[in-house]
């Protein structure tokens, strides 16, 4: 298993023994000035989830710092803003960036499987990392270092940040183990209420690292985080996350599954995936919109070449049979689909039928039908035989009359319970 720090201390070290890198391999050209600790330009755009970090509800003060503050994860912005203040070159810019965000990550996934004493947020919320990353990414995208950097070396740091704290970065198993990979993804529709998380991203971030005893078998479990962002999936992250677990090898997987949230109090286990984009009614985290609708869905012009739906081949029966009480679980067969030769859409409980163009998945139209798609879509090209599918977890909802308060009582029970589930979920399908 890999090793954990024991607390957001650990992290700070790695953050010291990051500068102490940087100070004495990247010696700093004679202009450079180490001690800055304020080096970004307010006035250099940033991106539109970026923006939100300074949003906070009914005028009150900014959710995401009071939910940085509260996870701890303010201190860990601190330090990497003043590390990037100091790097005096590129290279150390790029250990900076690198080891920090490793270190935001490996903090997550501790703190998401150690209890927290109040007034600490509990363990499963995801929210902390959520927002420590977009602090950083804005970060990097307003600082004004002392030597030249271009925009693609600036777009390079930003990546190589994104990758690393998702967790895309450290998905390396342990020899001798059975090897299951998870994916979960960032909180969405924050222009409707900027205080809510994702559980799957929670569900995540508990599984990461953890190795479980399961019929005489012991599994090892990694899992990442993906962004809700079209651009990244154009840009094959999906891919790159995944395909080293599809090729022969030490890294081979034995179980992938992605996740995402989905509806009111059901688990669903999503039968059939769609190849195309069809939700038009929200944007992305960017307010960027896909561009297709449920009459003329469109396909990523990064997806490579594959039919039109694909098949999960988790074992939904059995998972299906799962106690996630108070929740439901069902396999989800319904899909929305243009007929070959028409051009309205249908809906079908049972499935697509021969010929016909995906408008929606039993997932939907929108990202979490097209992670699935884009994972069996490499099942059926490199391992066909891989069980690999998605699950929709319930949505996270607040406590009745909470309209302001970043967290209640309901709301933490609710993701505990939800989180649960879904490790009972996992559990049945390697059982």
């Amino acid at each position: 298993m890999r090793l954990r720090p024991s607390s957001l201390s650990r992290s700070l070290l790695v953050g010291a023994l990051a500068l102490s890198t940087v100070l004495t391999t990247a010696p700093a050209p004679a202009t450079a000035t180490v001690s800055r600790t304020d080096c970004s330009d307010p006035a250099l755009a940033t991106t539109v989830e970026e923006q939100r970090l300074d949003n906070g509800v009914a005028g009150g003060p900014s959710v995401p710092n009071q939910i940085l503050a509260r996870s701890g994860f303010d201190r860990h912005v601190a330090l990497f803003n003043r590390l990037l203040c100091a790097a005096p070159n590129k290279l150390a810019a790029r250990l900076v960036v690198r080891a920090q965000a490793e270190a935001l990550w490996r903090t997550a996934t501790h703190r998401a499987q150690h209890q927290q004493k109040a007034p600490a947020l509990p363990a499963t919320d995801d929210r902390g990392l959520y927002w420590a990353r977009i602090s950083m990414t804005r970060a990097l995208r307003q600082w004004q270092p002392s030597f030249g950097l271009g925009t693609a070396d600036r777009a390079e740091l930003i990546r190589t940040l994104e990758y690393a704290s998702r967790g895309i970065t450290s998905t390396r198993f342990s020899p001798g183990v059975r090897k299951v990979l998870v994916t979960g993804f960032d909180p969405f529709t924050l222009d409707a209420d900027i205080r809510i998380g994702n559980p799957s991203g929670a569900t995540a971030l508990s599984l990461d690292g953890q190795r479980w005893q399961v019929g005489g078998t012991t599994y090892e479990i990694q899992t990442v985080v993906f962004p809700v962002r079209y651009t990244d999936f154009d840009q094959n992250m999906v891919e790159h996350a995944l395909i080293p677990h599809y090729r022969p090898g030490p890294q081979h997987a034995d179980l992938v599954m992605t996740a995402s949230q989905g509806r009111v109090g059901l688990f669903d286990l999503e039968v059939f995936n769609g190849r195309r984009r069809s939700v038009s009614s929200i944007g992305d985290n960017n307010n960027l919109w896909g561009g297709g609708t449920i009459s003329a869905p469109v396909v990523s012009p990064s997806m490579p070449a594959g039919p039109e739906w694909l098949t999960t081949s988790l074992p939904t029966a059995r998972m299906a049979q799962t106690d996630v009480t108070p929740f439901r679980t069902r396999v989800n067969t319904s899909v929305l689909e243009i007929p070959a030769g028409q051009t309205t859409p249908v809906r079908r409980p049972l499935g697509p039928t021969q010929g016909s163009i995906a408008s929606e998945g039993a997932g939907g139209g929108y990202l979490s039908n097209e992670v699935a798609y884009r994972n069996t879509l490499q099942r059926d090209r490199l391992d066909p035989l891989m069980p690999a599918g998605h699950l929709h977890v319930p949505v996270l909802q607040f406590g009745a009359g909470n309209t302001t308060e970043i967290t209640d009582p309901a709301y933490e029970a609710n993701r505990d319970a939800i989180v649960r589930g879904a490790h009972a979920m996992l559990r049945s399908a390697l059982t």
